[in-house]
Order: structure tokens, then C-alpha cells, then sequence
């Protein structure tokens, strides 16, 4: 069998999980791999929350040029910029590569210019240094409200994002964060999202706990509020509302990173792909794993499930078989507080809307302790570790471990910690 050419655009966890993933399988006398990537190395977004409380950015970074070296992968410092589909070639900003195989894992980029005044008075948390920007202002509003000027601190979620979780976490952790300074009365927050739930796509539970948690810390929150404008200083919002603030933070509008021509793809640019193998509708030959495809969830860990995807069907496509369909997949959430966590476990619903949740599964919980913070924590520690080494996290036994333990025993759903 003739050697298989894989190129790998993206190092974030779908192109990362792919690339090792793929190597963990085969040889490099029957696969070679070539990550292109703008970046030498991996973030670990989901610890970028932190940033704006202290939590220092350095250890969220993995360096990938032993990784790739060990395993065999070839590495491109480049940026895609299109693909001859035709002739099998990737043009890059370090010129034209071939592929066999091509796996489109370039991510998800904001867009705040789609709603007035978003880019101009608020803070974005989509990037690491947009969160350390926030936590300049947030420190500066710490200052006033110590020395009597009580403060406003304004989260919105406007449509069009499809990663709201992280807007959650910053939230409340500003509440542990303001609480640890003693300063907490002198500091109003408020939390405004488009959706008609908290964290819609997780379902009621979350909702519910969501719910429970800004009730108990006197987040003053609401539900279907769509942002029309930010001024300098307010929110207006569809329905004729406005809310004052002297920090706005926002997660933006979510298009896909690059535009791939020639390929299906929806309005906002994310890759129409085949729900078994991430396949590229119409172009087998073509994967898009995570954010960059079309899959209505933008999460780092249904990125690395789809990556196991996509491995498994350029692997089926060289022995001639077929992929056959594996379980509907269950998404596990943590939710960072700042002392403690909340953990939900969201089984996805087979069918034609592959982000529905499975309300009647017996899987479908949401918890609170401070365990599920020290487990997040250890797994990124796990993760971080093997992408070190260039090995797949889905292989290790942290993976593993995650796997087992929330079946084992049902935790209680019942203990949220109650603030002052």
C-alpha cells in the first residue's frame, strides 16, 4: 500500500489530536504528516479564563518542535492561504504542499464588528490577550469601588457565538475574585444573553444550576436580551432596554478563521461535513474537526472526539472498509469558579440535530465541588503533558479516568455552595 500523504492545517486540539492520533496508528512508512500552523506551539484556551484573576499565561503553553521531531510529524510555520482541490495542493505563505489527505482544523475567529460599537467598547475574552486587558480594567474597577466608587461590571453574550460557556466562568469567578477582596457590595454584576436559557445548548439542567448560582451571588442575570449597540458606556439592547457599565466583556460573534473556496460551508463560514467521519460533504478526501466545521458546539473536548472521528475514517478509507457509527456523543463541561467548579455531563441526541441533548438519558447531571476543579485542572496537566510528548490525550489514562469515573458513582446534584 502506497504511503499516505497527511496535511494538518491548525495546532490547536482538533489539528493536534489528529496529527498524534493518526501517528499513534501508524508507521511513517505508511502515513506522513505535515501540521502547518502560524504558532510553534499549543494553547491551552480553556485555562485562558483565568488570566484576568492573576493566573499567570506561561504554563498554558506547550512547545511542539520535540513533539513533532519524536513522532515523525513534519512542521510548517505558515498560514494557509487556499487549496488547489484539483491538483492536491495546499498554498501556503511558505509555498504549495501535496496531500493525500487533508485535515482542516484552523479554528473559529470573533467578529465583533457584526454588532456597532463591540470592537470599540468591550472586552473580548477570545483571546489570551484580551483577557489580560480585561483584568486591567477589572483590577482598575477594584481600585474605585475600594475607594467608594461602587462599580458596574456587564457581561453579554450577542448572538451568533457558539461557545457560551467560557462568558459563564469569567463571570463568576469576577464574584469569587471581588468576594476574596472584600469588596463584593461595592461591585454590581449583571450577566445579559441572547439565548432563552443560560447556556442553551447544554440543556434545562444547566440552565437550572446556572440559575441557582447567580441567585445565590446576587448576579443579576436575563434571558433572551439581545445586544443592538455598545456605547462607551451602556448596552442597548433589541427590545429598547440600556444597561449602564463601567466594564463591558463579551464573547463575539463566531465566523470560521479561513475561508476554504470551493468548499460547502454555512453562512458563517464553518465546513458542511459528514456527522461520522468530519469528512468535507462532497470531498472525502477532506476533513474539518473541530471549530473550523459545522458542528453547532465550538468546545475543545468535542474537538478531540472529532478528531478520533476523522483518524478513524482516513484510516477506513485506506483499508477500503467502511466507518461504521460509534455512540452519540456525551459532552462533559466544567465550569471554572475560581474555588470551586460545576461539572455537567450533556449526552448528545442521535438524529438530525446533533447538538440536541438527550434530556431523558439517565447520563444527563450537572454538579458543584471543588473535586471537579482539582479533576479539570489534573486533565489539563494530563493533556498538556502528552501533546508534550506528541501523544493523543483520547489514548492516555487521563482520558480514560474521565471516561469512567462519572458512571461509577451519581454525585449530588444538590450541593451548591450558598454565598453571603
Amino acid at each position: 500500500m502506497a504511503r499516505t500523504e497527511v496535511v494538518v492545517l491548525g495546532s490547536g486540539f482538533a489539528g493536534l489530536e489528529t496529527a498524534f492520533r493518526l501517528r499513534a496508528r501508524a508507521s511513517e512508512d505508511d502515513v506522513g504528516i505535515t501540521v502547518v500552523s502560524d504558532r510553534d506551539d499549543f494553547l491551552y484556551r480553556p485555562g485562558t479564563v483565568r488570566l484576568p484573576f492573576g493566573a499567570a499565561e506561561a504554563p498554558l503553553h506547550v512547545p511542539l518542535a520535540g513533539a513533532f521531531r519524536r513522532r515523525g510529524i513534519g512542521a510548517v510555520i505558515a498560514t494557509a492561504e487556499g487549496i488547489d482541490l484539483d491538483r492536491g495542493q495546499v498554498h501556503t505563505s511558505r509555498g504549495r504542499m501535496a496531500y493525500d489527505r487533508l485535515v482542516l482544523a484552523t479554528g473559529a475567529a470573533s467578529r465583533p464588528e457584526e454588532i456597532p460599537g463591540l470592537a470599540e467598547h468591550a472586552h473580548s475574552i477570545a483571546a489570551a490577550g484580551a483577557l489580560h486587558r480585561l483584568g486591567e480594567d477589572l483590577r482598575w474597577a477594584a481600585q474605585h469601588a475600594r475607594h467608594g466608587r461602587p462599580q458596574r461590571v456587564l457581561f453579554v453574550l450577542p448572538p451568533g457565538n457558539q461557545c457560551a460557556a467560557p462568558l459563564y466562568e469569567v463571570a463568576l469567578m469576577l464574584d469569587t475574585w471581588l468576594r476574596r477582596k472584600q469588596i463584593r457590595d461595592s461591585v454590581e454584576i449583571a450577566f445579559d444573553t441572547c439565548e432563552e436559557s443560560y447556556v442553551q445548548a447544554f440543556g434545562p439542567k444547566l440552565h437550572e444550576l446556572v440559575s441557582r448560582q447567580f441567585e445565590a451571588r446576587g448576579i443579576e442575570g436575563r434571558t433572551a436580551a439581545t445586544l443592538a449597540k455598545a456605547t462607551e458606556r451602556s448596552a442597548v439592547f433589541a427590545d429598547g432596554s440600556v444597561r449602564e457599565f463601567d466594564v463591558l466583556a463579551t464573547f463575539p460573534p463566531q465566523v470560521a478563521s479561513v475561508h476554504y473556496s470551493g468548499l460547502p460551508c454555512d453562512e458563517r463560514g464553518f465546513l458542511r461535513c459528514d456527522p461520522l467521519g468530519r469528512a468535507v460533504l462532497g470531498r472525502p478526501e477532506v476533513f474539518g474537526p473541530g471549530d473550523a466545521g459545522d458542528f453547532p458546539l465550538k468546545l475543545g473536548y468535542l474537538a478531540l472526539l472529532q478528531a478520533d472521528a476523522a483518524v478513524g475514517a482516513i484510516a477506513a478509507q485506506r483499508r477500503g472498509t467502511t466507518l461504521s457509527a460509534g455512540p452519540s456523543p456525551v459532552v462533559r463541561q466544567v465550569l471554572d469558579l475560581l474555588d470551586d467548579a460545576a461539572f455537567a455531563q450533556i449526552p448528545l441526541a442521535p438524529g438530525d440535530n446533533p447538538a440536541r441533548v438527550d434530556e431523558s438519558s439517565s447520563r444527563y447531571w450537572v454538579s458543584t465541588g471543588a473535586f471537579w476543579r482539582a479533576g479539570a485542572r489534573l486533565a489539563e496537566a494530563a493533556l498538556s503533558a502528552r501533546f508534550r510528548l506528541g501523544l493523543p490525550f483520547r489514548a492516555g489514562s487521563g482520558w480514560g479516568a474521565l471516561g469512567r469515573a462519572p458512571g461509577r458513582t451519581r454525585p449530588n446534584t444538590d450541593n451548591l455552595v450558598e454565598r453571603p
